[in-house]
């Protein structure tokens, strides 16, 4: 999936990897579960998109990129945890065409793999995170925008 930016992107999230569901449909966190859209659309007070089209105009309007650190791997279905033979992909197209503020890594695995294979070239540290992944039950929606909004808040303009 080819990274989602603009000259005036302020916030990269990255995931870690596509499931098979966004793979499928070559958009960032198309799992009807994954409460990545819900959230993003909850922080900045508004509704929720359905389309890939709505789902791109919510991000570049409110200055979120959007890419993984793994532009390819072997993996067994979606399942982060069998994620061998890691080819990272290179940030740097992003944080040099436009004045990223921050990098939040959506989720762990995102973490652990921009710390081990982006952030040497990347020059900065990256936020972590709660995944919005349906795997990430223990995270209620209401915790989960919390912890979001405090991160988000010194960075974009969240509600």
């Amino acid at each position: 999936i080819p990274p989602l930016y603009d000259k005036n992107s302020r916030g990269l999230i990255l995931g870690s990897f596509p499931s098979v569901k966004s793979r499928k449909a070559a958009f960032f966190y198309a799992h009807p579960q994954n409460r990545f859209w819900p959230t993003l659309a909850t922080l900045f007070g508004e509704e929720t998109p359905k389309t890939v089209e709505e789902k791109r105009s919510l991000a570049q309007r409110h200055g979120v990129a959007l890419w993984d650190t793994i532009g390819s791997c072997e993996i067994v279905g979606s399942s982060d945890a069998s994620i061998t033979n890691v080819v990272p992909n290179d940030l740097r197209v992003i944080l040099d065409a436009a004045d990223m503020q921050a990098v939040f890594c959506n989720g762990g695995t995102s973490y652990d793999s921009y710390n081990r294979y982006c952030r040497a070239a990347a020059g900065r540290e990256a936020v972590k995170l709660p995944s919005t992944s349906p795997a990430n039950a223990r995270w209620t929606q209401e915790k989960l925008l919390r912890a979001w909004r405090e991160a988000l808040r010194p960075y974009l303009t969240v509600v």
